[in-house]
């Protein structure tokens, strides 16, 4: 039996993350962390729970992080003046996460995978002048307990974490990513770009329901953060991959 990761010291991780994230806050359980900033918290505000009962995920997919199972957390950001493309917005915590976990890659825009198999989870929230991001990584699963087949998590992929030094080594690589955002910096996009696994696959893109799919191969990621079939662009959907990732 799996002992249920949770948050042993929450003051020792704001001191670690203070340079971005000033207020960082614990709780045991609620609906969503989106949900709980949505309703207040002020730029630089974190909150991580040990378990999520109705969180989201893309397109509106119910998402539940169970007890102990997952590192589930949000954090505000507020949006400059000048406002950079969104869809930078939702790659960079994808980015992050691939700084402290080198054995992953990203599905486009911001799935997480090792080896092929979705290890978390990130929404964006838009609420200007403020942006809540909130991401949910499997840390310690049985495999009975995964929610589908192409999922995974860190102890399944021989990767055992300490929960508060991965959680401080987490928030410190948002932070400087989403800053990267918010400044507009090149590097953000470049460094997407080279661990992005989407990238010359032959994909089937899923719009909105209701809408039709594409089928072609991906040339490439613009400077939107759009992810290009066949040279066309496209801002929102989900991508299957049709043939193994080499």
């Amino acid at each position: 039996m799996l002992e249920p990761m949770t948050v042993r010291d929450i003051q020792a991780i704001q001191d670690a993350v203070a340079e971005y994230w000033p207020n960082v806050r614990w709780v045991e359980t609620t609906g969503s962390t989106n949900a709980d900033l949505l309703k207040e918290g002020d730029p630089g505000t974190v909150l991580i729970a040990d378990e999520q009962t109705a969180g989201k995920g893309r397109l509106g997919r119910h998402w539940v992080s169970p007890k102990g199972s997952q590192l589930a957390m949000s954090m505000v950001i507020d949006v400059p003046d000048e406002v950079p493309p969104f869809g930078l917005l939702s790659i960079a915590p994808g980015v992050a996460v691939t700084d402290v976990v080198p054995q992953a890659r990203l599905k486009w825009p911001n799935d997480v995978q090792i080896g092929g198999k979705k290890i978390a989870g990130i929404l964006s929230a838009l609420d200007l002048p403020r942006v809540i991001v909130g991401i949910g990584i499997n840390v310690a699963m049985r495999t009975e307990d995964l929610p589908v087949e192409t999922a995974t998590a860190l102890n399944l992929e021989g990767l055992d974490v300490d929960f508060d030094d991965f959680t401080a080594d987490i928030l410190l690589a948002m932070g400087k990513r989403l800053n990267q955002w918010r400044e507009g910096d090149p590097q953000l996009l470049e460094d997407y770009r080279a661990v992005c696994s989407t990238i010359g696959q032959h994909v089937r893109l899923e719009m909105r329901e209701g809408e039709e799919t594409v089928t072609g191969t991906v040339t490439g990621i613009n400077d939107e953060g759009e992810v290009l079939i066949d040279g066309s662009a496209f801002s929102v959907g989900d991508v299957h991959h049709l043939r193994p990732t080499s």
